[in-house]
């Protein structure tokens, strides 16, 4: 009898059983929602409208806070009960301070005078510290809603993750259908939303994850769990009878059925892998955590104010930590583990260390991802991350474009996710601005173009600052003002001796760029088009190859001559000449109205 499942055959329950089965082996306790309700026997809420597990989020504060008073504790417990806000956006942004720099709190001193301090919710450095809890069925009564969650998860008794799950048998529901039921309970019972940190739906075939404030187009595909060197855009299939490539195992299978043929058994593998990684790959306790503290961002709109709630994807995750691990080795300010080797095959993804990274070299690396897959983002979670290492000693980031429009819309993406950064993020206005904000201690993070970095004619770039903890982050790394002995790259050297280079790019890197590779080293991380486009991350672009025939107005051509002269009048007769050869190019006209319409 074989013992894996196909999650396609499976009913709602038992599809929920499954899911329970590996959050069992995670190591988070299961509870069923009818036996811990209010009035039972092992009841932890004194009713349906209770959406915090107050016991456990008591004896959680006490047990990280022992420090702080039993009052300030209570204090605590108390903010985050009354957190709610009539924004529900709002509301979960207020409890992700929370959950992030801890709860405000004051309290007297023996001497009369008052102190301020922090309570933690969440220990962040030791996950196993934390109390884990998976809840079935966890029914919720708000005003005249009642909505029952299929699996509401518990950390310290906070519900910080939510999952819907729909049957796969069921011809008529999908994916879909689970998300909006998500949506339903956005809207009926913003009480449990509201302490929300990811929402997952799955029909057993497919799983996707996102924020509150997702639509459909950001509820993403978790394909990886540790980022493995990957053949294909195709998740791993599973490694011998009963068990997967994760080492994790399915429910026993109570149909006694063979799956079919073998084109079959690997479609079907496929298919239940997806919810089983998504589950491992974001709730494992060291990586839920992780996802928490540094890979969730709150983008405001300076014009209408509207909040919108980001969660990295997958290729970001495991982009940005292989990137922190390789700053920590090239600034020579840390340490770093095993090389791996990433496969060059098409459809590729990969994250870890390079080969031929030297501790000290000031070469992080190059992270590629294609364009449309989040690249700023990666650019700002990167930069959170590394604020926030303590081996970084506080470090100053210099966000580097070689334009100014680059300039202005990477500075606007940091500028609307300030909170991740713990600090507001400077634009130099010149060179002396420039100079002044890197001649800084320690600290900041300084937007500016590459041209700034330029000396006056004749000199040399003065040594602004020789600190070890300056992160220099390129915008497009591969472009070639990045020339480390001619280009602008030089000056920046002489500026900055002692900073680290890392790139990102949308676009790979020549194999015969050696000076990309001289400034910046090689690929952290690669996520490619076909990845992309399978991930639905970026949409796919097809080339049809016609013959468009090209014809010019004669008629028009003495009012063209005209309108030339006119607007070329007083340039020298060299000058005109050269300006009439650009602009008769056969570029200017292929972009003929009439052209366009035959393509």
């Amino acid at each position: 009898m074989k013992t894996n499942r196909d999650l396609s055959r499976l009913s709602e329950s038992q599809l929920e059983d499954a899911a329970l089965a590996w959050l069992k082996e995670l190591g988070y306790a299961v509870a069923h929602g009818p036996h811990i309700a209010p009035g039972e026997t092992a009841a932890e809420r004194d009713s349906f409208g209770d959406t915090v597990l107050i016991g456990r989020l008591r004896d959680a504060v006490a047990r990280l806070n022992t420090g702080i008073p039993a009052e300030a504790q209570e204090d605590a417990v108390r903010k985050v009960l009354r957190v709610a806000t009539p924004s529900l956006v709002q509301t979960n942004r207020a409890f992700h301070r929370m959950l992030r720099d801890g709860v405000e709190v004051e309290y007297p001193r023996p001497d009369g005078s008052i102190a301020g301090d922090r309570v933690r919710l969440i220990d962040f450095d030791a996950p196993s510290e934390n109390d884990w809890l998976a809840v079935n069925q966890f029914a919720v009564v708000e005003g005249q809603a009642s909505r029952r969650p299929d699996i509401v998860l518990f950390v310290n008794g906070l519900p910080l993750a939510v999952i819907e799950l729909k049957n796969a048998a069921d011809e008529q529901t999908t994916v879909w259908s689970a998300y909006a039921q998500l949506q339903t309970y956005k809207a009926d019972i913003p009480s449990l939303l509201g302490y929300n940190a990811m929402l997952v739906a799955s029909d057993g075939v497919a799983a996707r994850a996102g924020s509150i404030t997702a639509d459909q187009e950001w509820f993403k595909v978790w394909r990886e769990i540790d980022a493995p060197p990957s053949p294909s855009p195709s998740i791993p299939l599973p490694k011998g009878e009963g068990g997967t490539a994760t080492g994790m195992t399915y429910p026993p299978s109570t149909t006694g059925r063979g799956d079919g043929g073998e084109g079959q058994q690997a479609q079907q593998a496929s298919a239940r892998l997806e919810l089983q990684t998504l589950l491992i790959g974001v709730f494992a306790k060291d990586r839920f955590l992780c996802l928490l503290l540094h890979f969730t961002a709150f983008e405001e709109d300076p014009d209408t104010g509207a909040v919108s709630k980001i969660i990295a994807g997958y290729h970001q995750f495991h982009a940005v930590n292989a990137a922190v691990e390789e700053t920590l080795r090239a600034s020579g300010m840390g340490v770093w583990g095993e090389t791996h080797d990433p496969q060059d095959t098409e459809g590729r993804y990969w994250a870890g260390r390079m080969n031929d990274g030297a501790e000290g070299d000031r070469r992080a690396g190059v992270v590629w991802h294609t364009q449309g897959s989040g690249k700023s983002l990666s650019m700002l979670f990167y930069a959170g991350r590394i604020i926030r290492n303590p081996k970084m000693q506080n470090p100053t980031l210099v966000v580097l474009t070689d334009r100014n429009d680059l300039d202005d819309q990477l500075f606007g993406q940091f500028q609307r996710c300030h909170e991740i950064l713990n600090q507001t993020p400077v634009q130099a206005e010149g060179r002396d601005h420039l100079r002044e904000l890197l001649n800084c201690a320690s600290g900041g993070v300084v937007f500016t173009t590459i041209q700034k970095f330029l000396p006056e004619k004749g000199e040399r770039m003065p040594a602004l600052s020789d600190r070890r903890n300056i992160v220099v982050i390129a915008d497009e790394a591969h472009r070639s003002q990045y020339d480390l002995i001619d280009g602008l790259a030089r000056h920046m050297r002489d500026a900055l001796p002692g900073a680290t280079f890392i790139g990102f790019t949308g676009t790979p890197i020549e194999k015969t760029d050696a000076n990309t590779r001289a400034v910046f080293g090689d690929y952290i991380s690669v996520y490619d088009i076909q990845r992309a486009v399978a991930d639905k991350a970026t949409v796919p672009i097809y080339y049809e190859s016609r013959i468009a025939k090209l014809a010019l107005n004669a008629a028009a051509v003495p009012k063209l001559d005209e309108e030339f002269e006119e607007i070329t009048e007083g340039e020298e007769l060299t000058r005109k000449e050269k300006l009439k050869t650009k602009w008769a190019a056969l570029e200017a006209l292929v972009g003929d109205p009439k052209r366009i319409a035959l393509v």
